[in-house]
């Protein structure tokens, strides 16, 4: 079964990322045929910094691999080294009406963040999304909640250009996790953990000082019950789907372990468990980083074995569109 994900350079990863999607890429890639990308041309929709963007690309390769993507087993490659990633979405640009872009919810709250820096990269975000879905006859995509509407937009757009041109894309489905697929802040857990909330992530290559000083900071709730409880208890609630997903231990477990004791002995013990299961992150994060010319070429054997495939469906499309 063919898995294809995107992440874009934009900084180093946490755990809400690893919880709701990397985790489930190293089980993927045991057992599926997986295709890992860094999306550096979605990057560009938001302000961004040119100079910078080299640096942020390398280290987010860094971070899927000291976070578990293998070489051997996934194909791990930076979208824009694989042109028919740009080709494709401006074949999908001329079978998406407008509309469908218009109604995408990320697409309403970017443009209310970026009113003075409103372009058309970012209405045509999910195009080239599709894209990058679509060019590898993807049948599974694994993403948080936020990005669910968009692979929905890249299954109709697969069933539009089928029905228009003749049969040539595969639906692609999208696989959630049942818990974790949305991690909330440690600052606001009403929120979703991010990068632009203060204070609100534990970063996957945090030191353990830092690691203790954010669970310890971490907003709770009224009494001092280790209960899950999402709408009363929404910090401890969250602080327990944090400690059951990286233990591997249910919640009842866990709260029935805490029964007599308060959130300060609970915090402590969840320290303890993230900084220990983020150790072998943090060191082979350091070893990569020091090993460049390895990523770069892990980078470029990956963008040879991912433009195989792609060059394959741009053949099929190029007869199916008439651009012979």
């Amino acid at each position: 079964m063919r898995i294809f994900s995107g992440i874009q350079p934009t900084g180093a990863l946490h755990i809400g990322n690893y919880l709701g999607a990397i985790k489930q890429f190293l089980e993927l890639q045991e057992k599926e045929d997986c295709v890992f990308c860094v999306v550096d041309l979605h990057a560009m929709t938001a302000p961004y910094q040119a100079s910078a963007l080299p640096r942020n690309v390398l280290d987010a390769a860094v971070c899927y691999l000291a976070s578990g993507i293998d070489p051997e087993k996934s194909i791990l490659f930076v979208q824009s080294h694989v042109p028919e990633h740009t080709e494709l979405a401006w074949i999908l640009n001329c079978v998406t009406p407008v509309g469908d872009l218009l109604r995408m919810t990320q697409y309403k709250e970017k443009s209310r963040q970026f009113q003075k820096d409103l372009n058309a990269g970012l209405l045509n975000y999910p195009i080239l999304m599709a894209a990058d879905i679509l060019l590898y006859q993807t049948e599974v995509v694994p993403v948080g909640q936020d990005q669910q509407q968009h692979v929905e937009l890249a299954r109709t757009i697969a069933r539009q250009f089928n029905k228009r041109f003749g049969e040539v894309f595969v639906e692609p489905k999208t696989k959630l996790t049942k818990e974790g697929a949305k991690i909330m802040s440690l600052s606001d857990p009403r929120k979703k953990m991010s990068k632009s909330i203060p204070g609100s992530c534990l970063y996957l290559f945090d030191e353990p000082d830092q690691i203790k000083e954010k669970i310890m900071a971490a907003i709770t709730d009224t009494g001092r019950e280790i209960k899950y409880d999402p709408t009363k208890k929404p910090g401890i609630a969250n602080l327990l789907i944090i400690y059951s997903l990286l233990s591997e231990t249910p919640i009842p477990k866990i709260e029935k372990k805490f029964r007599t004791k308060g959130y300060s002995d609970f915090k402590k013990a969840l320290a303890q468990v993230v900084i220990d299961t983020l150790e072998p992150f943090r060191k082979k994060h350091k070893e990569l980083a020091q090993r460049e010319v390895y990523v770069k070429e892990i980078l470029s054997q990956g963008a040879k074995k991912a433009r195989s495939i792609a060059q394959s469906t741009m053949e099929e499309v190029r007869k199916k569109t008439g651009l012979v």
